[in-house]
């Protein structure tokens, strides 16, 4: 009899939602009521959005300027101008913090081979691969070999100058670092891609092709 009493209750309850159905659907064709909606809130945000006037501060903006002189968490400042004055005075006084040590070579390895070796070469000789010739079809259907220039080598056999004056051998740490954050010539700046611990890394491994 308890289970009698179930399945009928079940043929009620869908008998009647059949009927709600019905009576719904043969009601007033004109109406434009998309009926109840669940939690509203949830996509009719709250919150202002960044480029919305915000009645809640004086300049009606809801993005406010950071206060001058803060920076972001995890925001390193790197003090010194993309000129090469600054380049040479990074030299002189910006030095590398952390330890060398063999699990930050590797590291700065695996980075150098990443970033830097498509132009300087796995080996820092100057000959990656966007340097060899490659043969191009121009718009007119021409054919010819282009390649980008061979940036100096760093070993110190070699005897490659750089650009800025003195031998790439002799590169410090901070003009290193000052190059792979604001870039140089043809490479353009690392500092996006690459944080501060990181570019340090690269500046070690750097430091042991220049041995070579």
């Amino acid at each position: 009899m308890l289970v009698m009493n179930k399945k009928n209750l079940l043929v009620t309850v869908c008998a009647a939602l059949s009927l709600t159905a019905v009576v719904s659907s043969c009601g007033d064709k004109t109406t434009r009521s998309t009926g109840w909606e669940f939690s509203r809130n949830m996509y009719d945000p709250i919150a202002y959005n960044p480029d919305q006037p915000n009645e809640n501060f004086k300049n009606k903006q809801t993005a406010q300027t950071p206060p001058k002189g803060t920076d972001p968490i995890g925001f390193t400042r790197f003090e010194y101008a993309n000129t090469l004055e600054d380049y040479e005075r990074a030299g002189r006084e910006f030095t590398n913090p952390l330890e060398v040590s063999q699990a930050r070579l590797e590291k700065g390895q695996a980075l150098f081979t990443t970033y830097c070796a498509v132009c300087h070469g796995p080996e820092g000789k100057g000959d990656g691969s966007i340097t060899k010739d490659r043969e191009i079809t121009d718009s007119k259907g021409t054919r010819k070999l282009e390649n980008f220039p061979n940036p100096p080598s760093y070993h110190k056999t070699d005897g490659a100058s750089s650009s800025r004056g003195g031998m790439m051998a002799d590169l410090t740490d901070g003009k290193i670092y000052h190059t792979i954050y604001y870039g140089h010539n043809s490479m353009g700046s690392h500092a996006s891609q690459l944080s501060p611990e990181e570019r340090w890394e690269v500046v070690m491994y750097v430091h042991e092709l220049q041995k070579k």
